[in-house]
Order: C-alpha cells, then structure tokens, then sequence
C-alpha cells in the first residue's frame, strides 16, 4: 500500500508556535528601528530649522528672534500681549511649516501650538554669539535654542528621547550639563 505523507495537526501547531515567538521577538526590534528613522528625520526637521535661525539672524543685525511657544489649547482666554509663535517668526526662513512638525509627535502638539519643538524664550533679541542666561556667559554650543517639546524618541532609550539644537547649529539628542569639580 501507498500511503501519501502528510503534516500531522501536532506538527503544524508546533511550527506555527514556533513563527509566533519568532515574531515576538522581532516587533521590539522592528519598532525600534522605525522609531529610529523617525528620530532621524526630526533631527533633519531641526537642523533645517537650525538653518531658519541662521538666515534670520543675518537678516536682523545678528540677534535671535524675539518669539514664544504657544501653549496647549486650555480655556482661558488668550492674552493680548501674546509673542508670535515660531511658527509665525520662522515661517519665511523655513520654506514649509511642516518642517516644525516632529515625526513622532503622536500627540498632535504641532496641531495644537504650530510646532513640535519648544523655543529658548530665555534668548529672545539676543546677539547670537554673545549668550546670556540669568546673567551668566555661553558660549553657543553650551546652550540649546529648541528641543522636543515631548519625549518623543523615548522608544531608542530613556537618555535619547529629546532632541537639542544649539545655538551655533550642532544637534544633540542628549542635553548634558557639566559642571567643575
């Protein structure tokens, strides 16, 4: 007698629990890695507007712009008094207002305040290379001009989940105070 070889329902069970851990195991890594080409884009976001900065600068006698994050929608009444947003100050420089917009922003705050990145309102007018904070001297590449408002790479690791430009142009996604012993 001929008898056709076939998968027994055991066997097929065990390759199919097999497949299932297997894909288990690479979602972490398949989430992490799409959050890092996010991560990735939002720091070219940044070193555009980085750019933005620069242009304006040049254009205005070499201060910073004088601007103010707008805050999350809330039911008061907005002041009369308010700064233009960045949104508003850049929005020449950039080329496109999308470029204030995070990839990974999951919570619509560029919807909500016309950018995903929080401006240094500590350096309003400014000369961009004489910085001051609280009466103490920086040089530009001590102090961030504009971050993620959010954490919103945490999914690369806890110390990378925001990322920094400063003022003379270099990205970080780490900011790191250092102080003297």
């Amino acid at each position: 007698m001929d008898r056709k070889r076939a998968f027994t329902l055991v066997e097929l069970l065990v390759v199919l629990a097999i497949l299932g851990v297997l894909a288990g195991l690479l979602l972490p890594a398949f989430s992490k890695a799409k959050e890092a080409g996010r991560a990735a884009a939002c720091l070219s976001n940044l070193r555009q507007i980085g750019i933005a900065l620069q242009l304006y600068t040049q254009d205005n006698n070499n201060r910073l712009p004088v601007m103010r994050d707008r805050l999350f929608e809330t039911n008061a009444p907005p002041s009369t008094n308010v700064l233009p947003g960045v949104d508003v100050v850049l929005s020449n420089y950039l080329g496109a207002v999308q470029v204030l917009r995070c990839p990974s922003d999951r919570k619509q705050i560029f919807e909500q305040t016309g950018s995903s990145y929080a401006w240094n309102s500590l350096l309003n007018g400014q000369d961009a290379e004489h910085l001051k904070v609280l009466n103490m001297d920086f040089d530009p590449h001590q102090i961030p001009v504009m971050f993620d408002k959010e954490t919103f790479h945490n999914a690369r690791g806890a110390k990378k989940g925001v990322n920094y430009l400063y003022a003379d142009g270099h990205i970080k996604n780490l900011l790191a105070i250092e102080g003297t012993k």
